[in-house]
């Protein structure tokens, strides 16, 4: 980081500091996904305390018509949190100086000669695993305030929901780490070795067995009989009076007796990789209820990007700056019908076969007409996690607003792929009028309808000729 970095900050703190004293407003525009909604949060939050007049909204994506609206606002200063790479032209032309993007997807070379642009890549940190938005925007806030380093839990929440939980045993690297060891330290965080099973806190001990898909285990991975039928036969109680026990209600002794009986069910199958992905570092939040959705970070982060996904942002939003009143029961009800959606949405494509062309290298996907654009990112990720998939690069495409095509692009598990998939999306985007980008393992892109065939094309020929070779 450094100099530069402390520069851009001081820009940014000087910027709010003049609409604050001649009393001007300003908007924070903020993605509609987990780290989206967090980054939002935090800086507005920030804002709120030093005494700005700061208003926060969503958007799915960051387009000229988008900027157009954002231009005939009255507002004085815009910030953008997770969205914006390769606008910056645009920005300033709408604009004039009074704009600034905090973010983590890679961007084109002359944004990083704009000092608006406060990106993690400009300043030697890997923004698709070291920080993302959520991360900038706490380094931002913290630079206005000391006091908000309170915030680092937000920001832990952002970099779990983008999936940066990349090192060894699910640990942060980089400034992810200090960030989580700063929450750590104030007594906001747990940091555990333990169980990753999804629904820590809230799910019944069978059902978090069977809805962990990564490891994947054959016969108990979405198989909730099978999985009731073996802890039947451990001995574990699965039951405290009337009520079904959660993984985070299980003793060590229950936690050691658990792990015996997966490996040896696991046995005819890779049981130490098995093991080795389901034990890993946990994030929980002491302060929240406990059996609550918000109390294991990752669940957290999961009912953010829900109510991103169906159109309530703002109740990721609210919660996310300190709610935990009505918010929450409708946080609650959206991860419900969330996750209702996303089966529904995996078994068409699983039953409609026609809809994949599966390849060596490749794995494209029609959704269009199933998978909605809001959810075409969270269906990608599924894809990319099954182990049938492994070593490949997931492309998913499905319908957008006025007459596009959104497509939603992942690397598996084990792809070794040197295709860095912000560029392809984005290059090739560009070559067809539309707009695309993101990072090396995860990326998107959008065009119109008209430009499909030869999109197709392109993305089969650059996929396949890097692949094969690859292999070679």
């Amino acid at each position: 980081m450094g100099k530069n970095f402390s520069e851009h900050l001081s820009n940014f703190n000087d910027k709010i500091s003049d609409c604050i004293k001649s009393g001007k407003d300003v908007i924070v525009t903020t993605h509609i996904d987990c780290d989206g909604l967090t980054s939002g949060s935090i800086i507005t939050k920030a804002l709120i305390h030093a005494g700005a007049k700061v208003t926060v909204r969503t958007v799915k994506e960051m387009n000229n018509a988008v900027i157009k609206n954002m231009q005939q606002d009255s507002r004085d200063l815009h910030i953008v949190t997770d969205l914006g790479g390769g606008f910056a032209k645009q920005f300033d032309e709408a604009f004039g100086e009074n704009w600034f993007v905090l973010d983590h997807h890679e961007i084109p070379q002359e944004e990083h000669e704009n000092e608006r642009v406060i990106n993690a890549w400009k300043f030697g940190m890997n923004g698709g695993t070291e920080i993302c938005a959520g991360g900038m925007a706490y380094l931002a806030a913290k630079s206005l305030d000391r006091r908000n380093a309170n915030l680092a839990a937000i920001a832990v929440v952002s970099a779990l929901g983008d999936r940066q939980d990349q090192g060894e045993r699910k640990s942060f690297t980089g400034m992810n780490a200090e960030i989580a060891e700063e929450a750590k330290n104030a007594g906001h965080l747990k940091i555990d070795l333990d169980l990753l099973l999804v629904g820590r806190e809230t799910r019944p001990i069978a059902d978090s067995l069977a809805f962990t898909s990564q490891p994947f285990i054959e016969g108990l991975t979405w198989n909730r009989d099978s999985c009731f039928s073996l802890l039947r036969t451990s001995g574990i109680n699965l039951k405290d009076g009337g009520r079904w026990r959660t993984p985070s209600d299980l003793t060590d002794d229950e936690k050691r007796t658990l792990i015996e009986i997966i490996t040896k069910f696991a046995s005819s199958q890779n049981a130490t990789q098995i093991m080795e992905e389901l034990i890993g570092y946990t994030y929980t939040f002491p302060s929240e209820d406990r059996r609550s959705f918000l109390r294991d970070a990752r669940e957290f982060s999961t009912m953010l990007n829900s109510c991103g996904r169906i159109n309530r942002a703002g109740v990721g939003i609210a919660i996310c700056m300190g709610d935990r009143n009505k918010m929450l029961q409708a946080g609650e009800n959206i991860l419900g019908e969330y996750r209702k959606m996303i089966r529904d949405y995996m078994n068409i494509l699983s039953n409609e076969r026609w809809r994949m062309n599966d390849s060596i290298s490749c794995l494209m996907v029609n959704g269009e007409g199933v998978v909605p654009e809001t959810m075409s990112g969270t269906i990608s990720s599924l894809l990319a996690g099954s182990p049938k998939n492994a070593g490949k690069i997931i492309i998913l495409r499905t319908n957008g607003e006025e007459n596009t095509i959104k497509f939603s692009s992942r690397k598996s598990m084990g792809c070794k792929s040197d295709v860095n998939l912000s560029i392809l999306m984005r290059n090739g985007a560009e070559k067809f009028d539309g707009v695309g980008g993101g990072h090396d393992a995860a990326a998107g892109a959008k065009i119109t309808k008209d430009k499909l065939d030869g999109f197709l094309d392109y993305l089969e020929d650059n996929v396949a000729h890097v692949q094969s070779s690859d292999s070679n």
